[in-house]
């Protein structure tokens, strides 16, 4: 498949591209339960994070997020997401990015638009403030991998 375009032009990664087309398939109470569902699959944090001192706080969402990203010689990114099971919405916002991040070039993750969340259509579903922690999370992954 190829990467979809956004509205400003740029390019999403395939599967991050799939993810949004999921969700535009669906309809607005759809949209939440299939967020839920990919709360659920959120891989396990490797026991090199499990103290979290070499992850970065998301203060901007809701419930406690963490987050690591390493860039490796090639210039992959590889991302890594801690949030609590009763934090479904957070997981399924950290499993997005994870499902559509997770392996691409430092170049491909650096060139998704800031505000591609808002294609995913969960305005009608979650608060402003959690769409707001979700943009952070980008923002976040953005300068670790520029700083990586």
């Amino acid at each position: 498949m190829s990467a979809a375009v956004s509205e400003t032009g740029a390019e999403l990664p395939p599967r991050l591209a799939e993810l949004v087309e999921e969700f535009a398939e669906v309809g607005p109470k759809d949209r939440l339960q299939l967020l839920l569902e990919l709360s659920e699959e959120l891989p396990a944090l490797p026991d090199r994070y499990a103290g979290r001192e070499e992850m970065e706080q998301v203060h901007e969402c809701q419930t406690p997020l963490f987050l690591a990203v390493e860039v490796d010689e090639g210039r992959t990114v590889h991302l890594f997401f801690e949030a609590p099971p009763e934090a479904p919405t957070t997981r399924g916002f950290a499993s997005i990015m994870h499902t559509g991040l997770d392996g691409e070039s430092a170049e491909t993750v650096l060139g998704v638009p800031n505000d591609f969340y808002l294609r995913l259509g969960l305005a009608e579903a979650v608060s402003p403030l959690r769409l707001r922690g979700m943009a952070a999370m980008l923002a976040r992954i953005k300068n670790q991998v520029r700083a990586g």
